[in-house]
């Protein structure tokens, strides 16, 4: 029995390796955020939180930007591996000559909407005729108001247009102006509710605006062979799929690290965000790309409408 023991200590021995190899290190990997960290981000949140990117073998940094304006043209410039944006900014800047890819979703339907108060004269669009209506970032916020205007008869000709910057709930409840384009309908809602004065908001997609991705991932278009945005995609839809499944968990991880942000409008935020996310990030939907390119075409935002090809891809 002692010989018989020791043959198997002895085979073991042999069979085991001389030495542990070291842990391959996660591989750097940066994002940069369209704005601060918000409800809109929680998918990239959750896969952080719960380890989906490191698990990836990701370490996968979140960066707020000091400029909304940069995320795009720091990945065009190589200086961040993506960005969060919006697919009409992409159509646009592509139509510049930035090299940029969309690669993933976030939010697959529209958060923008024209928004009126609730309980005020703007009972329908019609109404809007002669009165005033803020903004807060031209081009694309114009050529959106004018589709829903002429659904209605109405042209931006028929109403001023106040650059309010972003206080675009304020302006609003002060009577600055009659209505605002812009407003996300999950934060300005919100935040006018808790202030005491509820909004109606008309919805784009619903007054002859084509369905788009309102927050979207874009890449480098020299750098779509980069061998770590496929499983990025992947832990991101782990993300997704967690945050579908265990919203109060996920909401809990989420203020767990960002405890300034566990106030009751995010939290409202955060609610009626949930059904807005895609639940597979890298899929891609091409007659959706089309169509936005002719309407955007239409609204002389672009020069051409751009094949899809020329502005998204789903990774292998």
């Amino acid at each position: 029995m002692r010989y018989l023991a020791s043959l198997v200590l002895a085979a073991t021995l042999l069979a085991a390796p001389l030495f542990t190899a070291p842990a391959k290190a996660a591989e750097k990997f940066t994002v940069i955020l369209d704005w601060f960290v918000n409800p809109d981000h929680a998918p990239l949140i959750v896969a952080k939180e719960k380890g989906f990117f490191k698990e990836a073998g990701l370490d996968v940094e979140l960066i707020a930007p000091a400029d909304p304006n940069d995320p795009p043209k720091l990945v065009a410039a190589g200086k961040a591996d993506l960005a969060v944006s919006y697919q009409p900014q992409l159509h646009v800047q592509v139509g510049e000559g930035l090299p940029l890819m969309r690669v993933g979703t976030l939010v697959s339907t529209p958060l923008n909407s024209l928004v009126v108060l609730k309980n005020g004269p703007i009972q329908a669009i019609e109404d809007l005729k002669g009165k005033k209506i803020g903004f807060s970032v031209g081009g694309f916020e114009s050529a959106l108001l004018n589709a829903m205007l002429q659904r209605h008869g109405l042209t931006v000709k028929d109403v001023t247009l106040v650059n309010v910057n972003f206080s675009l709930s304020p302006s609003l409840i002060v009577g600055q102006v009659d209505a605002v384009i812009g407003a996300f309908r999950n934060f300005e809602l919100n935040q006018m509710d808790i202030a005491g004065h509820p909004g109606q908001a008309f919805y784009p997609e619903e007054e002859g605006v084509p369905p788009y991705d309102e927050l979207i991932l874009v890449a480098n278009k020299g750098k779509l062979s980069d061998k770590r945005l496929r499983p990025f995609l992947d832990a991101l839809e782990r993300g997704a799929q967690f945050l579908l499944n265990h919203p109060d968990e996920s909401w809990k991880l989420f203020v767990a690290a960002h405890k300034e942000l566990d106030d009751e409008l995010n939290k409202r935020a955060w609610r009626d965000t949930l059904p807005r996310f895609t639940h597979s990030p890298a899929a891609l939907d091409t007659q959706r790309y089309s169509r936005f390119a002719a309407f955007l075409l239409k609204e002389g935002l672009i020069k051409k409408a751009q094949k899809v090809g020329d502005v998204a891809v789903e990774l292998p």
